[in-house]
C-alpha cells in the first residue's frame, strides 16, 4: 500500500464519485478504478457500494475513511513542522549569557526573539565567559554572551552591545554626593572587582584606567558576581569600577557616579559580545543570529 492509494481512497469518499475525483486528481477514470480495486483487494474488505447510477461508502469504508483522515491530518502536520523547523521557527535554542547582560542586551534580544518564533523552546545558563567558552564547544550551549575579547579559531565573535564604566560607592562615602568622580582619588581606596581569569574583557579595561590615572588598585576582594560586588561596597568593604548598567541593580547603600580620568575617553569601555561556533548551521541558531546581530 502506498501514499498514492490512501490519496485515492480519500477523494473518492469525499466526492463519491469516480469521475469528479478522477478530474480533481487529473487522472483518467479506469486507471482510478483499477488503484481503488486494489486497495480493497490488499485490504481484504470493500469500500465502496457502486451501482450504475451512485457510489456509497460501505460501513467498513466509512471506518476507514475517519482512520485515513486523521492520517492525513498527521501527515500534514509533520509537513508543518519539518518546514518550520528547517527554517528555524520551532525547535530549541540553549544561551549562555553573563549575568551583567540580564541588566541591558540580553531582555531585550529575548523579547526580540520570542515575539518573531514564539514556537522556540529557549533554555538560559548564566555563566563566566571562561565557561561558556567550554559549553560552547562541548555543544552543551549554541549561543553565548560574553566579555570579549577571545582568541578561538573554532568560535565566531561579535560585539553586539558597549557601555561606560561607573564607579560604586558606599553611600557613607566622602565622594558620594560627587558629580563625578576623579579616578585618581581613589588611590588608596580598597576595590572589590571581578576575577580576571573569568573575565578578562571587563578587569582589564578597568585596571587600564586606573593606571592611566597614575595607580594599581588594591583589590581586597573578588567577587564573580556582580550583585555580590554591590553588596559589600554597601557593607563598606571598598568600592569598584563596574558597567553602568549595573546602577539597575538598586541597592541601598551603594551609589554610582560616573568617571573621569584626564582627557582619556572611557566611554563604552565594557562590552558584551556574541559567540557561536562557526561549523554550526542550526536554523534556529542563525535565527537568533539574525536578532542578536541586528543591533
Amino acid at each position: 500500500m502506498e501514499l498514492r492509494h490512501l490519496r485515492y481512497f480519500r477523494m473518492v469518499a469525499n466526492e463519491l464519485h469516480f469521475g469528479k475525483a478522477a478530474e480533481k486528481l487529473h487522472i483518467a477514470q479506469p486507471p482510478l478504478s483499477k488503484q481503488i480495486q486494489d486497495l480493497e483487494a490488499e485490504l481484504g474488505f470493500e469500500l465502496f457500494i457502486r451501482t450504475k447510477r451512485s457510489v456509497a461508502l460501505t460501513p467498513a469504508g466509512k471506518a476507514f475513511s475517519i482512520e485515513v483522515t486523521q492520517i492525513f491530518q498527521q501527515l500534514d502536520r509533520a509537513i508543518d513542522i519539518g518546514r518550520k523547523t528547517s527554517r528555524g521557527e520551532l525547535g530549541q535554542i540553549s544561551i549562555g549569557f553573563v549575568g551583567s547582560a540580564t541588566y541591558n542586551i540580553l531582555p531585550l534580544m529575548l523579547q526580540q526573539f520570542r515575539y518573531r518564533y514564539p514556537n522556540v523552546r529557549i533554555e538560559l545558563h548564566e555563566l563566566t565567559t571562561d565557561r561558556q567558552l567550554i559549553w560552547l564547544r562541548e555543544g552543551r550551549i549554541d549561543i553565548g554572551l560574553i566579555r570579549p575579547p577571545i582568541i578561538a579559531s573554532d568560535l565566531a565573535c561579535q560585539v553586539i552591545f558597549q557601555e561606560s564604566l561607573v564607579v560604586a560607592l558606599p553611600i557613607n562615602h566622602p565622594l558620594a554626593g560627587a558629580d563625578y568622580i576623579d579616578l585618581a582619588s581613589l588611590a588608596v581606596e580598597p576595590f572589590i572587582l571581578f576575577p580576571r581569569e573569568l573575565a578578562p574583557g571587563l578587569y582589564d579595561p578597568i585596571i587600564a584606567i586606573c593606571q592611566a590615572a597614575g595607580f594599581s588598585p588594591q583589590v581586597v576582594q573578588e567577587c564573580i558576581q556582580m550583585q555580590t560586588i554591590v553588596s559589600l561596597v554597601s557593607a563598606n568593604m571598598g568600592v569598584s569600577i563596574l558597567p553602568e548598567s549595573i546602577q539597575e541593580v538598586q541597592r541601598h547603600g551603594v551609589v554610582y557616579q560616573p568617571i573621569r580620568v584626564g582627557g582619556l575617553n572611557v566611554e563604552q569601555l565594557a562590552k558584551i559580545a556574541i559567540v557561536w561556533r562557526i561549523d554550526d548551521n542550526s536554523p534556529t541558531m542563525n535565527r537568533f543570529l539574525e536578532v542578536g546581530l541586528d543591533r
